[in-house]
C-alpha cells in the first residue's frame, strides 16, 4: 500500500467497504423512472414529476444533513438516514399512487443526509493533510460499487421482478446501517460537536473564507454543466445516429477511467495547491463540451468523455477536501453539507435548464456548456493564484491541528 494511504484511518477504510456494498445494491433510482411508466402505468409527465420531487429531496438532504450532524452527531444522521432510506425503498412496491409523490422524496432526502454525513465523517476522522486521500478512497469505493450495481439490477428485473429489486436494495441499505453502527465509534468520530462558545456561525465563517465561497459558486455552475451528460447528451447522441448502446459504452469509459486513475492521480498531486487542481479540472470539463461543439460524432463523443472524466478526477475529490480543510471544527458538518448540496445541484437544475436551451437552440448547448465551465475554471485558477500560502499544499499528515482533534460528529 502506498505510504500516503496509510495516513487514512482504519475507520474510513471500514466505512468505504460498507459504502461499496451499499452502492452495489443502490440500483433503484437507475430504474425508478422505467418502473413508474412500465410497471405502474404512469404517464411520462407523472413519472417526471415524481422523479423531480425525489431529486429535489436528494439535494435538500445534502444541504441539510451536515446541519443535523453538527447538532446531533454525524454518526446518528448516517444511521437514521440509512434506516429511513431503506424502509422507503422496501415500501415502494406496496405504495398507492398518492404516496408515490411523498415517500420516494422522503427516502431521497434521507439519502442526501447520509451523503453529507459520510463526507463530514471523513472530514472529522482524517487528519488535515490526508483528507484528499480519505475522500479519494471513499469515491473509489462508491464508484466501484455503482459500476457493478446497475448490471446486477438489470439481471434481477429480467429474472425476477421490480419487487425483488426493491427488496434487495432496501435490505442492503438496512444492512449497511447495521454495519456502520458497528464500525463507527460511538464516541470520537461518532459524537456530536459542541459549538465553540461565541464561535462564528456558518455564514460568518464563510465570509472570512472568500476562497471557499468562490469554490462553491464555481462548483454550482460546473455541476449544472457536468450533469448534461445524463440528460441532454443521450438525446443529442440519438439525434446524430448514436443510440443507447453507444451511450452506455461512453458511461463505461467514464467509470473505468475513474476506477483506474483517481486514486493514483490524487496521491501524485497531493502536494499541489488545491484550487489550481480544481480549476484545471473544471477547465477540462469545459474542454470536453468544447469538443462536442465542433460536431457530434463517435470520435468527438469519446474525446469529450475522456476530457470530462479527467476533469472529474481532478476537481471532485480535491474540492471536497479543500472545503473540509477550510472549515472551522464546530461547523465542519455544515461546510460539508453546503459543498454536498452544491455538488449535486445539477440533479435539479441540469434537466430543466439544459432541456430548455436544447429545445430552443440545439446547436448552442455545447458551446454554452463549454463557456460556463471555462469561466468557472478561470475563476478558480485566479482565486488559487491569489490565495495565501496557507491555502496551498496541505500540511504533512500526522500534524493534526488542535481544532481537528476535537470530537468529530
Amino acid at each position: 500500500m502506498p505510504r500516503a494511504l496509510r495516513d487514512v484511518p482504519r475507520t474510513v477504510w471500514l466505512l468505504a467497504a460498507g459504502q461499496f456494498l451499499n452502492m452495489v445494491v443502490a440500483f433503484t433510482f437507475v430504474y425508478f423512472f422505467v418502473y413508474l411508466t412500465h410497471e405502474r402505468g404512469l404517464s411520462v409527465a407523472q413519472a417526471g414529476l415524481i422523479s423531480g420531487i425525489g431529486g429535489a429531496g436528494q439535494v435538500a438532504g445534502n444541504f441539510t444533513g451536515g446541519w443535523f450532524g453538527d447538532r446531533y452527531g454525524h454518526r446518528r444522521v448516517l444511521l437514521v438516514g440509512s434506516l429511513v432510506s431503506g424502509v422507503g425503498v422496501l415500501a415502494l412496491p406496496a405504495l398507492p399512487l398518492a404516496l408515490l409523490y411523498v415517500v420516494p422524496g422522503l427516502g431521497q432526502y434521507a439519502g442526501g443526509c447520509v451523503r453529507a454525513a459520510n463526507g463530514a465523517l471523513v472530514a472529522v476522522t482524517v487528519p488535515e493533510g490526508a483528507r484528499r486521500q480519505g475522500f479519494a478512497v471513499m469515491r473509489f469505493a462508491a464508484n466501484a460499487g455503482f459500476t457493478a450495481g446497475p448490471p446486477l439490477g438489470a439481471l434481477l428485473i429480467a429474472h425476477f421482478s421490480y419487487a425483488v429489486l426493491f427488496v434487495v436494495d432496501g435490505v442492503g441499505t438496512l444492512v449497511f446501517a447495521v454495519y456502520a453502527a458497528r464500525v463507527l465509534p460511538a464516541r470520537g468520530a461518532g459524537a456530536a460537536n459542541t459549538p465553540e462558545p461565541g464561535g462564528p456561525g456558518v455564514f460568518a465563517s464563510l465570509r472570512r473564507r472568500p476562497t471557499v465561497v468562490a469554490l462553491l459558486a464555481a462548483i454550482l455552475v460546473t455541476d449544472l454543466v457536468y450533469r448534461q451528460q445524463y440528460v441532454t447528451l443521450p438525446v443529442d447522441l440519438d439525434r446524430h445516429g448514436l443510440g443507447t448502446g453507444f451511450y452506455g459504452w461512453l458511461l463505461a469509459i467514464n467509470g473505468g477511467l475513474i476506477l483506474l486513475l483517481e486514486l493514483p492521480v490524487t496521491l501524485a498531486l497531493r502536494g499541489w495547491r488545491p484550487l489550481r487542481i480544481v480549476g484545471s479540472g473544471v477547465l477540462l470539463v469545459g474542454a470536453g463540451y468544447g469538443v462536442l461543439a465542433l460536431g457530434v460524432g463517435a470520435g468527438t463523443a469519446v474525446a469529450m468523455m475522456a476530457l470530462l472524466t479527467a476533469g472529474e478526477i481532478l476537481y471532485k475529490t480535491t474540492a471536497t477536501a479543500y472545503v473540509a480543510d477550510s472549515a472551522p471544527a464546530h461547523v465542519q458538518g455544515r461546510f460539508q453539507s453546503l459543498y454536498s448540496g452544491v455538488s449535486v445541484s445539477g440533479v435539479v437544475l441540469a434537466g430543466p435548464l439544459g432541456g430548455a436551451l436544447y429545445g430552443v437552440a440545439p446547436g448552442a448547448l455545447w458551446p454554452v456548456c463549454a463557456g460556463l465551465a471555462g469561466l468557472a475554471g478561470v475563476l478558480l485558477l485566479g482565486t488559487g493564484w491569489r490565495a495565501a500560502p496557507a491555502d496551498g499544499p496541505a500540511r504533512p499528515a500526522g500534524r493534526r491541528p488542535a481544532a481537528s482533534a476535537k470530537s468529530a460528529s
